[in-house]
């Protein structure tokens, strides 16, 4: 790998924007550095989307149920063969209990998730017409569906913009200290008040592809960080650009690195993404 050819902070200055941001940061300079992390965000995933697969707002549904302490790519390794099983809220809401769970046990915690699943159903059916609602305020009172799992449904099935606050977007605003808050409500809250709500649903998938892919929860991979000149906690993972580069995950690993001034991988040399 070549050395990139962009600047990173240097200590002095990134010591100085941490100190800053935990001074209390002016409404005028926040917004700024908001607006640039947004671009650079825009720049670094132009493909950001949801990435549990579905065709319907039920399916949506019943995918982020699955999503609970486990990955998108196992819910989405189960649910061909549940959705071509269970077609409709009615479906589940008949379901045959064990025959659910084994379908859904790759999930793990597929007792609760079974239960929620048939509740959802039942619920859906007797009070929305078997037609799953496209309203926050009618979506979380149904088994097994919370605000986040809501927003996820609202955005991506129905078009309507919602901000999901899972693992690694709380993480992420409070990193870049758009947000102290640890509730997840008070995190949408304060992060709505930043974002235009135009952008709220694709800002909440960039942002989470970052968290996984770059701005790692325990080693964030800082020295190849197209977002590193606006954040305030640069250093919390390693600097170094060669070591930066190794901690790189996912199918955007080069065009996250040629951003980084890297340039794509050579044939030889390995992959460690995810």
């Amino acid at each position: 790998m070549s050395t990139p050819a962009r600047t990173l902070p240097d200590r002095r200055s990134a010591a100085r924007l941490a100190a800053r941001v935990a001074a209390g940061e002016s409404p005028i300079g926040r917004a700024r550095r908001v607006g640039r992390t947004l671009r650079a965000l825009a720049a670094a995933y132009p493909d950001a989307h949801c990435e549990l697969d579905f065709t319907t707002p039920l399916e949506l549904a019943v995918a982020t149920v699955l999503s609970a302490q486990t990955t998108d790519v196992r819910v989405n390794e189960v649910t061909p063969a549940l959705f071509a099983r269970y077609r409709t809220a009615v479906d589940y809401a008949q379901a045959e209990r064990t025959e659910l769970e084994e379908l859904i046990r790759p999930t793990g915690f597929y007792r609760n998730k079974t239960s929620s699943l048939i509740g959802l159903g039942q619920a859906v059916v007797d009070r929305f017409d078997g037609e799953l609602p496209a309203t926050l305020e009618d979506l979380v009172t149904l088994p097994g569906i919370g605000r986040k799992t809501a927003n996820v449904v609202l955005g991506n099935a129905f078009g309507v913009p919602g901000i999901t606050v899972d693992t690694h977007f709380g993480r992420l605003v409070r990193r870049w200290g758009w947000t102290t808050e640890e509730d997840p409500v008070k995190v949408e809250h304060a992060v709505g008040e930043l974002v235009p709500k135009r952008d709220w649903t694709i800002v909440s998938h960039e942002v989470i592809f970052h968290g996984r892919r770059v701005c790692h929860a325990r080693k964030p991979a800082c020295g190849v960080c197209t977002l590193a000149a606006d954040c305030p906690s640069f250093g919390d993972g390693p600097t170094d650009p060669e070591k930066a580069a190794a901690l790189v995950k996912g199918p955007e690993r080069d065009h996250l690195l040629t951003l980084a001034g890297f340039g794509v991988l050579r044939p030889d040399e390995p992959d460690t993404g995810a």
